[in-house]
């Protein structure tokens, strides 16, 4: 298997994982939402760290904690995925899937925006018509639940924040996650805490399954950031961009189709919506993609092209010197046999017949 398809594999995998969340935090509702992302923060740092145990990276700890403005940053995107992962947890269990499954399929859109906002980066005219589109299906939707969406928002918002705090960080994705759970763990071991001596705690009364897919938490948030982040190193990005919709899809089928939430057709109208504005952005996008890459394999043809015709220059330059010394010393070869064979030809012979030494 070749390292781009592997790649592919891993991506996939990656997001058909995510994809199936909604059933696995289905599986621990009997805890309230912050119980399950305490709990899912604790194990995600046990898991972690055991992952670096065995791959014996800490170094990267003293880094963090000595710069003050990459720790800073560090807390904030911890904060940032924690908004995100509570939000999600909050929005299965109170059987809004389908409108966690919105959120991460406006995420791109809202990243666009904050690349407006933030970065100051230029949108171009398609861009604009996707994210207008985007727009009108967010009204569409606020008039068919009778709110904004704020579910969809906050984590469409809190992941675009996160996403764009993680390229500045520039973190390896294992390292990454352990200081951000770390940052969160404190917290979290508190409330957990002062839920047990209160007696509200679910975690290990209400059975075995329950406990152990409360434990597996932590891993099920690890692997697939990693499968994610090898991914990411294999496949170009608009491959990986065009991947990152198997989620929401999924998350959207199993809102509709196993836990049967309610599909009337304003609903579904702004959802077609929200699927015309991300055509529309994945096309200009690939669009872009190819016109780049053709254009870098231009400048790279007409690299190699000026190379080549400075490295034949130089050898053209060179051949005229080259020549002229196998001359000389030719000339001087003749010159020495004619004086071995007669003494007295070394002064009849023109000065012309040699050249200067």
């Amino acid at each position: 298997m070749s390292d781009e398809r592997r790649g592919f594999l891993y991506g996939l995998t990656a997001y058909v994982l995510w994809g199936f969340f909604p059933i696995l935090f289905k599986l621990l509702r009997p805890s309230p939402p912050l119980e399950i992302l305490a709990q899912r923060i604790i194990w995600s740092v046990v898991f972690v760290s055991l992952l670096l145990v065995a791959m014996r990276n800490w170094r990267f700890l003293s880094r963090v904690v000595r710069n003050r403005k990459l720790l800073a940053g560090v807390s904030l995107a911890a904060i940032l995925i924690g908004v995100n992962w509570g939000t999600y947890i909050v929005g299965v269990n109170s059987s809004r899937v389908v409108e966690t499954a919105l959120g991460y399929f406006i995420t791109p859109l809202v990243v666009v925006l904050l690349g407006v906002t933030v970065q100051r980066e230029r949108l171009h005219v398609w861009q604009w018509i996707a994210v207008g589109v985007g727009a009108v299906a967010v009204a569409v939707l606020t008039v068919d639940y009778g709110h904004l969406p704020y579910i969809a928002l906050l984590l469409a918002a809190s992941f675009g924040s996160y996403s764009l705090v993680k390229k500045r960080l520039s973190l390896p994705p294992a390292e990454g996650l352990f200081v951000e759970s770390a940052v969160l763990a404190l917290p979290a071991l508190g409330y957990l805490t002062w839920l047990n001596l209160n007696g509200g705690a679910e975690f290990g009364h209400v059975s075995g399954v329950h406990t152990t897919l409360m434990v597996l938490s932590g891993l099920f948030t690890a692997v697939p950031l990693l499968l994610f982040a090898a991914a990411a190193n294999r496949i170009p990005l608009a491959s990986l961009g065009i991947l990152q919709y198997v989620a929401p899809i999924l998350q959207f089928a199993c809102g509709v189709l196993i836990f049967h939430e309610p599909m009337p057709a304003a609903r579904l109208a702004g959802f077609a919506l929200v699927w015309i504005a991300l055509i529309i952005f994945t096309i200009d996008g690939l669009s872009r993609a190819r016109t780049n890459k053709r254009a870098r394999t231009n400048d790279q043809t007409q690299t190699n092209d000026q190379t080549q015709t400075n490295d034949q220059t130089q050898t053209d330059e060179r051949t005229p010197t080259n020549n002229q010394a196998r001359t000389k010393k030719r000339a001087r070869a003749e010159q020495a046999e004619r004086v071995a064979a007669d003494p007295t030809a070394a002064t009849v012979e023109p000065a012309a017949t040699l050249p200067p030494r």
